[in-house]
């Protein structure tokens, strides 16, 4: 794998070199200190040293080996709730804030030169259940009624952008698209370190304490980062650094395969305008065609790492189901990845003393809202009265967080039953 860390994901064997961030070996001092070297941490990290700001990203193994380098390059603006509820929940400011997550992450792309194949094609959110297509309009109007490129489309429609028969609806997100995921982490961190960061991967904090005016950060090696501020950007691979931030998530796996690269022939038919997609169920799919010229499918699995290809049996079955001409292909690639899910299907911002912010639970919206909640994290640092998207809430650990392979578990058969039960 050219990311040298052995993830066998399409996005590791599609991607360059990673650019050289070295383990810290020395005790240093910046303005902010950023811990994870995902989306969020890495976009907070070039906000901050683009303004002059000293910053020093520090991670477990290095920009984009999480989620973030590992997700399905869908740039999706939005959450789960639609326009009116975060209106009622939070204000049309935030409404418009998450509307706008997409535009954050293109607005990067073009502004730092960043190569990960970025492009605006759209996101179709599609069902296979006639009885969701109710709210999928109501979702689509609620947007076109604030100014969003969206339109409803029917089973013809969705047959002749997606190539599959399977779906009775949907609606296509004008404001949205696709990217290499990995590419764009490591463009981001070229970036960072263009702008005067520093990054060091293979870098574990183990402990924070206060000294003064000052966080102290002691690594695994013993080398220390000291910074005035703290920003905790480390999403499904949250540990036990800050006391009780690991049990707020649930860190769900999820499983991704990509086939062999198409004939010409599938090419035409299967999502020919390269739309991404994922469907309106519970428990659902989402697909995309992959940098290697294949077809990608991804959705949960299992809540320990996938010890060989019978614990894709779900996603392969999904594969052939959705699109049937890709029965019996190669797959070239497998792999998973971890995503941190909320009780309230809400990212959450966490500032439990002032001179420490925390950004988690994306739901599996990671790109858009990664970007866009770092980049504002940063904000809001640089000028204090900048307000935040969501408000801040106490870190309230999940009840009984250890069993969470069990109740998470049994709640993913109940809502598939759901999802089998719909017409």
């Amino acid at each position: 794998m050219t990311n040298g860390y052995g993830v066998p994901s399409v996005w590791a064997a599609t991607t360059a070199e990673a650019p050289v961030t070295p383990p810290l070996t020395e005790t240093v001092t910046a303005d902010v200190a950023v811990i994870g070297a995902g989306i969020t941490g890495l976009t907070a990290a070039l906000r901050l040293a683009s303004a002059g700001t000293s910053v020093v990203v520090v991670d477990r193994q290095g920009p984009g080996y999480g989620a973030s380098g590992r997700n399905g390059g869908q740039v999706i603006p939005g959450l789960k709730y639609d326009p009116p509820m975060l209106d009622k929940l939070y204000g049309p400011e935030t409404t418009a804030f998450v509307g706008a997550t997409a535009d954050v992450v293109f607005d990067l792309v073009a502004r730092h030169g960043i190569d990960c194949e970025a492009a605006r094609d759209g996101w179709i959110q599609a069902t296979v259940k006639k009885a969701h297509l109710p709210t999928l309009q109501a979702r689509m109007q609620a947007w076109q009624q604030r100014g969003a490129p969206v339109e409803m489309l029917d089973a013809a429609g969705m047959k002749a952008k997606i190539g599959s028969e399977g779906f009775v609806g949907g609606w296509l997100d004008g404001r949205a698209g696709r990217l290499h995921p990995l590419k764009y982490c490591y463009g981001l961190a070229r970036a960072v370190l263009q702008a005067g960061g520093r990054i060091h991967g293979q870098t574990s904090v183990v402990s924070m304490e206060r000294h003064g005016a000052l966080w102290h950060l002691k690594t695994a090696s013993g080398a220390e980062v000291r910074a005035a501020q703290v920003v905790v950007a480390t999403n499904g691979y949250t540990d036990s650094l800050w006391p009780q931030l690991k049990a707020t998530v649930i860190p769900a796996t999820s499983f991704q395969v990509a086939t062999a690269p198409l004939s010409d022939k599938q090419r035409k038919a299967i999502l020919p305008r390269q739309v991404v997609v994922s469907d309106s169920r519970r428990i659902g799919n989402y697909f995309r065609i992959a940098p290697n010229g294949g077809l990608m499918l991804g959705g949960r699995g299992t809540f320990r790492e996938p010890q060989g290809m019978g614990d894709y049996r779900r996603i392969l079955a999904a594969l052939e189901h959705f699109f049937p001409d890709v029965a019996g292909m190669p797959i070239a690639h497998a792999w998973s990845g971890r995503v941190a899910m909320t009780y309230d299907h809400l990212p959450h911002l966490h500032r439990p003393v002032p001179t420490v912010t925390m950004a988690l639970g994306y739901n599996g919206r990671g790109v858009a809202l990664g970007s866009a909640f770092g980049t504002a994290i940063a904000d809001s640092l640089l000028d204090p009265t900048k307000p935040l998207p969501l408000p801040f809430t106490a870190i309230n650990p999940l009840y009984l967080h250890d069993l969470h392979p069990v109740y998470a578990s049994m709640a993913i058969w109940y809502y598939r039953l759901r999802d089998y039960l719909e017409q």
